[in-house]
C-alpha cells in the first residue's frame, strides 16, 4: 500500500535522455545519466551511503518538464567500477569528482538534492564549490560525527533489538564492544566469501531500519549484492576514518553557504539518522527551513517524507525558493 501511495505522489516513471561512464582516477569510473528537460533547471542528486548507488525511482522526485535531473554513482556504488572499492575512496575525492561531472555536462550551477550520507556530501560539495550552488535540499540529516557513528553502531538496538541481534550474530562477544573494528576484520580480510557475508549483515542491519512501518522489500533491496557489496564496505570505510572530515567540520563552514536557500526535512522518527543532527544543522544554519516529518522514519519513500520532498523541488523550480 504505502509504495502505490508514495507512487501517486512521485512524478511518472521516465528514462535517461544520455547516460555515460566518467573516468575520474586509474581506478575509478563513475556511471552518470541526465534525464528530464535538457534545458531545464539543473538538480544534483547524491545517493546515500555511502555505497548504496542510485534507483530510477530517485528521477521522480523532480518534474521532468522543468528539471535537468543528473543522477551519479559514487565511487564504489552502484555502477560505478570497481564495486565497493575504499582504495582512493574519500570525501573530498568525491567532493572533486562532482565538480569533474558539473563540467563535462557544461553546467554552470545546480540545485543540490541528498538524503542521510547525500546530506553529508551535499554539505561537503556545497562548502567547498559555493559559487556553483542554487541551493540545498536536504534530507535525513548525517553530520558524521562520532556519536552518530555509535548511534548507528550501538543505538539503534534500543529501537531495533532483534535486528540488532542479528548483526552482531557472526560477531564473538568478546569483539562486540568494537563492532566497527570487528567489521572491518571481517570486510576487509583476505577471504572474499567472508566479505561478502559481513557486507551484506551491514548493509541489512541499516535496510531493516529505514522505515517508520517494516518494508519487508527494502530490507530484501538491501540485501542484494548490487547495494550490500557497495554499502557494507564503504560505510565502514567512512566510519572508520570519521567521513575524512574534522569534527564538526559541516557545522563551522556552513558559513560558506549560509546565503543560499536551503530545507531540511527529516523523520521525526528517523532511528538511522536521529533528528538531533538535522537540530544541530538548523541551529548553525538558522536561514534554512528546518521540516519535521511526524509520522516518517529515515527513508526518502515514506509517503509523508516524499511529498514533502517533491513540494520542495516544486517550491524552487516555480519561485527559486525553498
Amino acid at each position: 500500500m504505502t509504495a502505490a501511495v508514495v507512487d501517486d505522489i512521485l512524478f511518472p516513471p521516465i528514462e535517461p535522455y544520455r547516460h555515460g561512464m566518467l573516468v575520474v582516477d586509474p581506478l575509478h569510473t563513475l556511471y552518470w545519466e541526465e534525464s528530464g528537460n535538457p534545458h531545464g533547471i539543473p538538480v544534483l542528486f547524491l545517493h546515500g551511503g555511502p555505497g548504496s548507488g542510485t534507483s530510477p525511482r530517485q528521477r521522480r522526485f523532480f518534474d521532468p518538464a522543468h528539471y535537468r535531473i543528473v543522477l551519479f554513482d559514487q565511487r564504489g556504488a552502484g555502477k560505478s567500477t570497481p564495486l565497493g572499492s575504499c582504495a582512493d575512496n574519500t570525501t573530498p575525492l568525491l567532493v572533486e569528482d562532482i565538480e569533474q561531472l558539473r563540467r563535462m555536462l557544461g553546467i554552470d550551477r545546480w540545485l543540490v538534492f541528498g538524503g542521510s550520507w547525500g546530506s553529508t556530501l551535499a554539505l561537503a560539495y556545497g562548502q567547498a564549490h559555493p559559487q556553483c550552488c542554487l541551493g540545498f535540499i536536504l534530507r535525513g540529516i548525517f553530520l558524521c560525527g562520532r556519536s552518530e557513528i555509535d548511534w548507528f553502531l550501538y543505538g539503534m538496538e534500543q529501537f531495533f533489538p532483534e535486528v540488532h541481534a542479528e548483526f552482531v550474530a557472526a560477531i564473538p562477544l568478546e569483539e562486540r564492544t568494537d563492532l566497527l573494528q570487528a567489521y572491518r576484520r571481517r570486510l576487509f580480510g583476505d577471504d572474499a566469501a567472508a566479505s561478502a557475508v559481513a557486507a551484506r549483515a551491514w548493509s541489512r542491519y541499516e535496510g531493516s531500519c529505514l522505515y517508520l512501518m517494516p518494508d519487508p522489500a527494502a530490507v530484501e533491496e538491501f540485501s542484494s549484492d548490487a547495494i550490500s557489496l557497495g554499502l557494507g564496505r564503504l560505510e565502514a570505510h567512512y566510519f572508520l576514518h570519521d567521513g575524512f572530515m574534522e569534527p564538526d567540520q559541516l557545522l563551522r563552514n556552513v558559513g560558506q553557504i549560509a546565503h543560499l536557500p536551503v530545507v531540511i526535512i527529516q523523520g521525526r522518527y528517523d532511528v538511522v539518522c536521529p533528528p538531533v543532527s538535522a537540530f544541530r544543522l538548523h541551529q548553525a544554519w538558522p536561514q534554512a527551513r528546518l521540516q519535521m516529518i511526524d509520522a516518517a522514519g529515515h527513508a526518502a519513500f515514506e509517503p509523508d517524507t516524499a511529498r514533502a520532498l517533491v513540494q520542495a523541488t516544486e517550491s524552487f523550480r516555480r519561485n527559486g525558493t525553498l
